[in-house]
């Protein structure tokens, strides 16, 4: 387990899915071979590479695009600006060319058949998603590195202490459990997210913070609504329907919106039932994760098979009750991503090391904890929402069918969603000082069931329901 400071960009990382550990950090681990070769001064110079995948990687790489995000990642694109439109057609052009431009610049011969290694019955010790880069130069030397995807998009190098871009700052307010969240609160009466935000300006001016924290908004904003409004069956093979886009127009009862401000005003004109309500909230979670299983653009969160249940929980606290202003914004994802870090530094954000509580538990104690401080609720209380939701999670396994990031993760994301609600309604209604389980005590209990689960619970479709539901299934 990791203590390096973590920054709110580093738990909310703009991607593509399905998955941020089997996609978006091989993708990354691939863009950080290149740039070793190119310190090195061997980019020029490689004649063949090699990708091998180990664990979990191995068992559930096709399902989750591991071996298209490698691929992705060494020709030089990047997660967060390719368009994605275009992944399908690169893909099938270096399969059909069996070339591949080593960073966009360098010409090798390369086939993804041949030349990316499944090796499912192999584990590295340190982590189960690892995956080594061997180079071939034309002076006929090798080089060899290996990275470990350790969950939320989060890499490390084989031999390196720490991971992401956010090690060696010094934090006003350092933080490493929910016990020291808590102690600074009470010394400098700070809200959790004022206390974010103090910490966030050792990295950038507070300007800059700011802009980037709505920019994540942006794009989960725009993700639940390409959703919601998109239709057709996920790839994959296990053909599943799109459902967001169905209930969407059913929710609308015949109302047409052209545009994002239109389709939030007739959401709104819709009232305030408790089953309209319940209804959108599934909706939003539904679309975010739908997109995330065709290799949309989505936000770890702090997983891509978890980036449903925040999104969904903040349009929820938008549209029914405190409207779209960019500092409540601004505090809700400032509150999660904190949360979401205790919780990486104490337990796991990777369910092929904890199982699904690990990022569907992760995230709506994130969300709930994040709902109750933008709700009003003091730090006591926005702790407690995140210990009640992620107790009610404990032990939930990852049993993906096909290694798909489809069933039934996407429908575990509705859950989680309305787990934080109502967990952040328990706690805005409670007393803190008479809780019986303290958040860091949920976080090392998630930790401690992690390591006596199953590792066929643990992201390689080994277990559960991945072998007892028929792949021969028309339609879910």
């Amino acid at each position: 387990m990791s203590y390096e400071p973590i920054s709110v960009f580093d738990i909310f990382k703009i991607g593509v899915g399905p998955s941020s550990s089997h996609t978006l950090g091989p993708w990354r681990a691939a863009q950080r071979f290149l740039r070793s070769l190119e310190q090195s001064g061997n980019l020029a110079e490689v004649e063949s590479i090699q990708v091998l995948l180990y664990g979990s990687l191995a068992k559930t790489g096709i399902g989750h695009g591991t071996d298209i995000a490698v691929q992705l990642g060494l020709a030089g694109n990047d997660p967060v600006t390719i368009p994605v439109d275009t992944i399908q057609p690169k893909i099938k052009e270096i399969a059909t060319r069996k070339k591949l431009e080593l960073d966009g610049k360098y010409e090798i011969a390369f086939d993804p058949e041949t030349d990316i290694g499944f090796l499912s019955s192999e584990t590295l010790p340190f982590h189960s998603n690892a995956l080594s880069f061997l180079v071939k130069l034309r002076n006929g030397q090798s080089i060899a590195e290996t990275y470990y995807s350790i969950g939320g998009g989060f890499v490390v190098k084989e031999g390196e202490q720490a991971s992401g871009a956010s090690t060696g700052v010094q934090l006003p307010f350092p933080v490493n459990t929910a016990n020291d969240l808590l102690r600074w609160s009470i010394k400098t009466g700070l809200a959790i997210y004022e206390i974010v935000l103090e910490n966030e300006n050792a990295w950038r001016p507070e300007a800059q913070t700011r802009e980037g924290v709505l920019n994540i908004w942006r794009v989960m904003r725009d993700c639940i609504y390409r959703g919601c409004h998109t239709e057709g069956f996920l790839p994959g093979g296990l053909n599943v329907r799109r459902r967001a886009a169905g209930l969407n127009k059913k929710l609308l009862k015949g109302v047409i919106t052209t545009d994002y401000e239109s389709w939030v005003k007739a959401i709104r004109q819709g009232g305030m039932g408790f089953n309209y309500v319940l209804d959108w909230v599934s909706c939003f979670a539904l679309a975010v994760n739908e997109e995330n299983a065709s290799f949309g653009r989505v936000v770890t969160a702090p997983t891509n098979g978890a980036a449903g249940v925040v999104p969904a929980v903040l349009m929820y606290f938008i549209l029914f009750t405190e409207g779209e202003e960019e500092d409540k914004v601004i505090r809700f994802l400032m509150t999660a991503a904190e949360i979401g870090s205790i919780f990486k530094k104490g337990a796991t954000i990777s369910a092929a090391m904890g199982g699904c509580q690990a990022e569907i538990g992760v995230s709506s104690a994130m969300a709930a904890a994040a709902l109750t401080e933008a709700s009003g609720g003091s730090q006591r209380q926005a702790m407690m929402a995140a210990e009640i939701a992620m107790e009610h999670h404990l032990g939930m396994t990852c049993d993906p069918i096909a290694g798909l990031v489809q069933v039934p993760c996407i429908e575990r994301n509705t859950m989680g969603a309305i787990k934080a609600i109502t967990a952040s309604q328990l706690a805005l209604q409670s007393t803190p000082d008479f809780a019986k389980v303290s958040l860091d005590a949920v976080i090392k209990t998630m930790w401690d069931t992690a390591q006596d689960m199953n590792y066929k619970y643990k992201e390689t479709a080994d277990g559960g329901l991945a072998v007892n539901v028929p792949l021969s299934l028309p339609e879910c």
